[in-house]
């Protein structure tokens, strides 16, 4: 049984509630370029070119709940500064309202919610060769200010970019997620040892951030919704479940090996390996 996941391990697609779906359909298409690729009744599938990033499921009444565990943001990564910059462009033009932005070092991010509150990361990634790295050669990472002028600035005389905008890249991603937890000892001790993540740096006591195959984080932990914070109950709108690709069918059979080592319950579905965290955060683990 190995311990860690295997580099290759990525993310696929994100699962929320929504109290409206026809409302939250709108505002992925308009404002972040999302493309719906098929509805089947209160469930819609989106994303960028022919790959599913984003699941919606209405759920009538549902509402958002302050301080629970769940969903802190999910990111969604452009394949370049240029696509950031059409997106960003997109922003103004249809009066976004944006929360926040920053410079990572080894990312440029913009965040923003939807209409039920959920936390929307999008962003371009650095070359890996440039992220920076502290003396004893682990990452370096900051909340800079964004130089949103200079992303803009990458439009300029860009090829096609006049043109009317098509939506998101083909090539986008679900980089990582973010998520409220109840713990983040307990957190470190789940995602690393049973799940096989590597463990890459923490904030105090108050956050954790993992990855595999030296990524600088597909998966960030944070307290900032109060340590013991409970799960959402099940009117809430939020998330569902998010996704992580398994390389193939050995991986799948080693993650077993080790839940079951640490008495950690799942569930065997035709769509992959369901999992809870022990904060209640839903993770769907699927193989190709």
């Amino acid at each position: 049984m190995t311990t860690q996941l295997h580099p290759s391990t990525a993310l696929g697609h994100v699962h929320l509630t929504v109290s409206y779906l026809a409302r939250s359909i709108a505002f992925y298409e308009r404002s972040l370029g999302f493309k719906v690729h098929r509805q089947e009744g209160d469930t819609a599938w989106l994303g960028a070119g022919g790959r599913d990033l984003l699941v919606l499921t209405e759920q009538a009444g549902a509402t958002h709940y302050p301080r629970r565990t769940g969903l802190y943001h999910f990111a969604i990564l452009t394949p370049s500064r240029l696509h950031l910059a059409l997106v960003l462009r997109n922003f103004i033009q249809t009066e976004t309202q944006l929360s926040g932005w920053s410079d990572h070092l080894v990312s440029e991010a913009i965040y923003l919610s939807d209409p039920d509150g959920n936390g929307i990361e999008i962003y371009r990634d650095r070359p890996r060769a440039d992220w920076p790295r502290e003396a004893d050669g682990s990452l370096k990472m900051a909340s800079d200010p964004l130089d949103y002028q200079g992303i803009l600035g990458e439009l300029d005389g860009a090829s096609g970019v006049n043109a009317p905008w098509e939506g998101l890249h083909p090539d986008t991603i679900l980089g990582h997620m973010h998520l409220h937890v109840a713990d983040i000892p307990v957190t470190k001790v789940f995602y690393r040892d049973v799940i096989g993540f590597d463990f890459l740096l923490d904030f105090g006591d108050q956050a954790a951030f993992f990855s595999a195959g030296g990524y600088h984080h597909h998966l960030g932990t944070n307290t900032w919704n109060g340590r013991g914070a409970p799960p959402p109950p099940p009117d809430a709108t939020g998330l569902r479940y998010f996704t992580v690709e398994l390389a193939d069918g050995g991986e799948r059979e080693n993650l077993i090996a080790r839940l079951e080592a640490a008495g950690h319950a799942y569930e065997a579905r035709e769509d992959g390996l369901f999992v809870n965290d022990p904060a209640r955060n839903g993770i769907l683990f699927a193989t190709p």
